[in-house]
C-alpha cells in the first residue's frame, strides 16, 4: 500500500493478529447473476432494479476509502488480490473476518431479498473463502423476514468459512424483540456470532427525533443506535432465551459502553420487578455476550486514558482488533491501537479475544 511505508511496531511475528472487520464488496448486481435463478435475473434485468440501497459509505466522503484501495476495475473492497495485500499480508494477520455489507434488508420484495442473500453467500464462498484460507466470512441474510433469514443460516451455517451472521444496526424494530428470535436461535444453534454492524436503511428515521440533515450527523450519531440495540437485547431477555448467543458490535465505537452499563444497572435495581426474566445485573450480560471491534476508535490515543476506559468496563475481554478496511479510520498504522499498552492486554485485543469469541 503506497500510503503506508512501514508496519506498526505492534505487528510482530510472535504476536498473533486477527482483523475482525474487513469489507469485501459486491462490485455490481451483475456479479451475482451467475448465482441467481434465471427468473430473478430476468426480473432484475427487465425491472431496472440495480441492487440494494447502499448509502452507508458515500463515494466522495473522505472516510469511505483509504487512498490506493480502489482496484482498476471495481469499487474499494471488491478485489481479492488487493485486499489480501493491503490487509492480511500487510498486518501479518492469522485471520481476517469479512463483513459484506450488502444490505438486502432494503429490498421490499422479500423473495428477491432472500435470493440475493443466497447469491451473495455463494459468491463469497467461491471468490473469497475458497481462494484465501486466512479469510472467514459473515452470512448475508434478509433479516426483514427472520424466517427466511433463519433458512439461509440453516443452509450455510455449517460451512467452516462462515463464523458470523451480519445484521445492520438500523432495523425496523429493536433486535431484542421476539420477532428476531428465529435468527438468534439459528445462529446460536450453528455456533455463529451475530454481528451488528454500522449502517442499513430500514426506512425509518435513524434518531428518536427524526431524520438527519447531513452525513456528519448520520455517521457520528450511529453510536446512539448501537446503545439502543444493546439495551434492547438485554432488557427483552434475548440472552436468557439464548444463553449461548454471542453478539459482536462492529464499527459503532465502544467508549459509550461504560456509561450505559452504569445507568442500566442503576435503573434495573429499582425496576427489576417489571423485568423478572433478567436474572443478573445487565452489565454482566454485556460482559459475557458482547464484544466490540476497535475501529473507528472513539478513545483517546493516550494509553493511560485508554486503560482507564478498559477499567471502567471491568473486563479486558470485550475489545477485538479491526482495521475496517478499506475505510479510512486512521492516518497511519501506528494509530490503529494506542502505543504503550501492557503486552498482555495487547495480545488479548489483537487476537486472543477474537480467537475465543469466534472460536477460530
Amino acid at each position: 500500500m503506497d500510503t503506508w511505508d512501514t508496519k506498526p511496531s505492534f505487528v510482530r511475528s510472535d504476536l498473533p493478529l486477527i482483523d475482525c472487520d474487513i469489507h469485501n464488496r459486491v462490485p455490481s448486481l451483475g456479479t451475482l447473476y451467475p448465482y441467481l435463478p434465471d427468473f430473478w435475473v430476468e426480473y432484475c434485468s427487465t425491472s431496472g432494479f440495480g441492487g440494494p440501497e447502499m448509502g452507508d459509505y458515500p463515494g466522495g466522503a473522505p472516510t469511505s476509502a483509504l487512498p490506493d484501495t480502489k482496484p482498476e476495475d471495481g469499487p474499494p473492497g471488491s478485489d481479492l488480490e488487493l485486499l489480501r495485500e493491503q490487509t492480511l499480508d500487510f498486518w501479518e494477520a492469522d485471520y481476517g473476518i469479512l463483513n459484506c455489507a450488502y444490505w438486502v434488508q432494503t429490498v421490499h420484495n422479500e423473495y428477491l431479498a432472500a435470493a440475493l442473500a443466497t447469491a451473495a453467500n455463494d459468491w463469497q464462498v467461491e471468490h473469497w473463502l475458497d481462494q484465501e484460507p486466512r479469510l472467514r466470512a459473515s452470512l448475508v441474510v434478509s433479516s426483514q423476514n427472520p424466517l427466511t433469514a433463519a433458512q439461509e443460516i440453516e443452509r450455510m451455517g455449517d460451512h467452516p468459512g462462515f463464523v458470523q451472521v451480519l445484521l445492520p444496526v438500523r432495523s425496523l424494530m429493536p433486535y431484542g424483540k421476539r420477532h428476531y428470535d428465529p435468527i438468534f436461535e439459528a445462529a446460536a444453534r450453528h455456533n455463529l456470532v451475530v454481528g451488528i454492524h454500522y449502517g442499513g436503511a430500514a426506512g425509518i428515521p435513524p434518531s428518536p427525533s427524526g431524520w438527519f440533515s447531513t452525513y456528519l450527523e448520520e455517521y457520528a450519531g450511529a453510536g446512539q443506535i448501537f446503545q439502543a440495540q444493546v439495551i434492547s437485547l438485554v432488557t427483552e431477555g434475548t440472552f436468557d432465551r439464548f444463553p449461548d448467543l454471542r453478539v459482536a458490535l462492529i464499527e459503532g465505537g465502544f467508549t459509550w459502553l461504560a456509561s450505559v452499563m452504569w445507568r442500566i444497572d442503576k435503573e434495573w435495581r429499582g425496576l427489576r420487578h417489571i423485568t423478572p426474566w433478567i436474572k443478573r445485573l445487565p452489565s454482566d450480560y454485556m460482559r459475557d455476550h458482547l464484544r466490540f471491534t476497535l475501529q473507528p476508535m472513539d478513545a483517546p490515543p493516550d494509553p493511560k486514558q485508554f486503560l482507564r476506559m478498559i477499567g471502567q468496563l471491568d473486563s479486558d475481554d470485550m475489545l477485538m482488533f479491526s482495521t475496517d478496511y478499506p475505510h479510512w479510520q486512521f492516518d497511519s498504522p501506528e494509530e490503529a491501537l494506542p502505543m504503550g499498552l501492557p503486552e498482555s492486554l495487547m495480545k488479548k485485543i489483537l487476537a486472543e479475544n477474537a480467537r475465543e469469541f469466534y472460536q477460530l
